[in-house]
């Protein structure tokens, strides 16, 4: 039998003027960017979590606490470091799947790149990952377009 674990994690961020909106280590052209330490890529830390706590490593704020050395750091960057840490201890990613929270922008025209992006980073193929959007109908902070939040979940193997 396969030695598997899954991971998951949430995360939000409130839209802020003044920052650009990089989502899955796109950038994606919008009048609101997310607000954070790093670039608050809600796709990558969520990612970046659901890795580490599936390898039992820790998470995101203790790899990468609010700390000068990563201000203003790429997600996309952190996301690559800990698919390496994850790999040093013997893990693979077998998929992960991200669904994001948000009215606006539309996020259709940037999936793919997205998937790419993201896939790249943690060493596999696009294939293996999955990035979905949804709207909550106007309800709570998302739904009034205040921010942007993101669920994902991932399956690693030994």
């Amino acid at each position: 039998m396969a030695d598997l674990r899954v991971g998951t994690a949430v995360d939000a961020h409130r839209l802020v003027a003044g920052r650009p909106l990089v989502l899955g280590g796109v950038a994606i052209e919008h009048e609101l960017g997310l607000e954070g330490h790093s670039d608050a890529d809600v796709v990558c830390h969520v990612l970046t979590d659901a890795l580490l706590g599936a390898a039992g490593i820790g998470d995101i704020g203790r790899m990468f606490p609010n700390t000068p050395e990563w201000e203003g750091a790429a997600s996309i960057d952190l996301l690559r470091r800990a698919a390496a840490a994850i790999d040093e201890q013997g893990w693979r990613l077998v998929n992960a799947d991200c669904m994001v929270v948000c009215v606006a922008p539309r996020l259709a025209p940037h999936v793919e790149a997205m998937r790419t992006a993201c896939a790249d980073a943690m060493g596999a193929t696009a294939d293996r990952v999955s990035i979905r959007a949804t709207g909550t109908d106007g309800l709570g902070f998302t739904g009034r377009g205040e921010g942007i939040a993101a669920q994902g979940v991932v399956l690693i193997e030994r």
